[in-house]
């Protein structure tokens, strides 16, 4: 069955008291938005329209970003989820597939969930995500009659009774297309809010004798957020999800509460995870690798059998072959690390490529910029480069090739040759005794 994606982004979202549009927070390192996109595009829909409205222009980019064919309808005025779908009808003009409404700050609606209602589309009109709510509170209550869904009824204009149900709305509805714009074309606007309501269709549906049903989920996943605070418990949702699975899939976490995931992040089986480790987007890491204890991973690969940290930055652009070693206090950026590589000490390696089985000793730094221009450092396999060398890129150091210790590597250095690019070291004999002796006895003066 053809699908399109609309998914609601245009609110303010007042309540987070920030200048960034509310659907651009992050969970995970990446934007509540993009998380709905994700969870929509396991359907593979033919079209995803995102309503915006406020800070279209960044919303637009960030869904752009993740898809580039993802189209923008823009709500410039907010007056209710009925007229914010509304807005989505060019884009699906001459589109008679199915539309499933998704909501940008709720985004952790399963991709397991939207199946289910796109397989109850077979044998209903109108689909709607429900939940059992452990505390029903505010939620819009589904009032079923006679195993249909009969309407849905916003808290506010709900009776006693009604207030009594437990089975609550999400927000989230399946239709066809064409039938839904039709629907909220017969949407009025009262009501307590003054709005016009998406969850109205159902009632109107249902008087005109189309079939509506409710699909359940975990409550869990229909969590909206709307302040600072529900920001945080859904990282700490999506954490806690995350961790669960890694550890399900075979992954080994010493103290799984203080390891952050992004939404991305791929680890393999027997790979093992020491506390305080962060994950940034664009990371894998493969099977039998070892990342120790407050480690940074950002947009890098690891192959398997590598072991990182402690205290490592992997920076963008970092491939690691198999069985690299990347010790504490190392930094790397945009590099290419051959296989049995080692980086063990306090070194920066950005924008350079290593060689097999090379060791870089302690202090190394590429120096990769000229205030300008990025320039790159090529290490040949086999090399040994001696601790507190400096690299001044655009250089090339051999196969096989040494760097004495303190040397700065301003030319290549041939395969097998040896680089020594230091001061002579001169000794002034007994001098450091007299000049102890000087400064104690100026110290005894008060001087």
């Amino acid at each position: 069955m053809d699908t399109a994606l609309i998914i609601l982004g245009a609110g303010m979202g007042t309540r987070m008291n920030s200048d960034l549009p509310k659907v651009l927070h992050q969970i995970a390192g990446a934007p509540m938005l993009v998380h709905a996109m994700k969870s929509g595009g396991a359907l593979n829909p033919d079209h995803t329209i995102i309503v915006a409205g406020h800070g279209a222009v960044a919303v637009e980019k960030a869904a752009k970003a993740y898809d580039a064919d993802a189209m923008i309808a823009l709500q410039a005025e907010q007056l209710g989820t009925a007229h914010a779908v509304a807005q989505a009808r060019s884009a699906l003009d001459g589109f008679d597939g199915d539309a499933i409404v998704l909501y940008a700050d709720t985004p952790f609606i399963s991709p397991e969930t939207l199946a289910a209602m796109s397989a109850a589309r077979l044998t209903h009109d109108i689909v709607v995500l429900g939940f059992e709510a452990a505390d029903p509170g505010r939620y819009g209550r589904l009032i079923m009659k006679d195993d249909q869904l009969d309407r849905i009824v916003e808290f506010k204009d709900a009776t006693e009774d009604e207030r009594a149900v437990t089975l609550c709305n999400s927000g989230v509805i399946a239709a066809n297309a064409r039938s839904l714009f039709a629907l909220i074309d017969a949407v009025d606007n009262n009501n307590a809010a003054g709005e016009y309501y998406l969850t109205d269709i159902i009632g109107i549906a249902r008087n005109n004798g189309l079939s509506a049903t409710v699909v359940r989920c975990d409550e869990a996943e229909t969590l909206g957020v709307n302040s600072r605070a529900q920001l945080a418990q859904a990282e700490a949702q999506f954490q806690a999800k995350a961790r669960a699975e890694a550890m399900e899939n075979g992954v080994t976490l010493s103290a799984p509460e203080t390891v952050y995931f992004a939404h991305d992040t791929v680890i393999g089986r027997d790979t093992i995870i020491e506390p305080n480790v962060v994950f940034g987007p664009g990371v894998t890491v493969e099977s039998g690798a070892t990342i120790r204890a407050f480690s940074h991973l950002e947009g890098c690969h690891v192959a398997r059998g590598g072991v990182i940290g402690p205290y490592a930055r992997l920076r963008p652009g970092a491939e690691l072959s198999e069985d690299v070693k990347i010790g504490n206090f190392v930094e790397v950026k945009n590099a290419q690390i051959a296989e049995g590589a080692k980086v063990n000490h306090l070194s920066y390696i950005g924008d350079a490529q290593v060689g097999a089985r090379s060791n870089i000793g302690a202090g190394t730094i590429t120096c990769n910029y000229d205030g300008v221009f990025k320039h790159q450092t090529v290490i040949g396999s086999d090399a040994f480069i001696g601790s507190n060398t400096m690299l001044v890129a655009p250089v090339r150091v051999g196969h096989e090739a040494m760097t004495a210790s303190g040397t700065v590597v301003t030319r290549e250095v041939p395969d097998g040759d040896l680089a020594i690019g230091r001061a002579p070291q001169e000794n002034k004999a007994s001098l450091a005794v007299k000049l102890f002796e000087k400064l104690r006895a100026k110290k005894a003066k008060g001087n």
